[in-house]
């Protein structure tokens, strides 16, 4: 869906107040909801049942440290195929575990993408497999001042 097309969604203050908890806690129950916001717990089950069928609720997930798990390198790199490889790119990209997120972007690079790694030579392993096709610029991410959240609520 293109983002730049999509009309905007309306949300009130008790959908709000929702969205917030959720994105603290997604396992939230729907009693300590129906509590936070004094609705019934059907009441607040119908809500988010409509916050999802409208497309403001695209799921529910669990916050993973990668360092934990042995990736404790995390890198941006900019991504400018070489002509004619756009969607080569692509699903090389969509393949690589690592990759964790990937944006398609405007200006002299056509990809962003996230990656968290062992290593630094895990990070020239992958840029390696990407070199035969795109040109590539890496930053190694040092700290995140501003962890992902959620866009202004209104």
């Amino acid at each position: 869906m293109n983002v730049l097309m999509t009309a905007p969604s309306k949300i009130d203050d008790v959908d709000r107040k929702l969205l917030l908890a959720l994105s603290a806690d997604a396992r939230t129950s729907l009693a300590d909801l129906a509590r936070l916001v004094g609705l019934s717990s059907p009441s607040v089950a119908d809500r988010l049942r409509r916050l999802e069928e409208r497309g403001v609720v695209k799921g529910y997930s669990v916050d993973v440290d990668p360092a934990a798990l042995g990736l404790p390198l995390a890198a941006w790199l900019r991504i400018r195929p070489v002509p004619g490889n756009l969607h080569k790119v692509a699903a090389l990209l969509d393949e690589m575990t690592e990759i964790v997120e990937c944006d398609r972007i405007t200006g002299e690079d056509c990809f962003i993408a996230k990656a968290h790694l062992a290593s630094v030579g895990a990070l020239e392993q992958l840029i390696d497999r990407i070199n035969p096709y795109a040109m590539t610029n890496t930053s190694i991410i040092q700290s995140s001042p501003v962890p992902r959240r959620l866009p202004p609520l209104g």
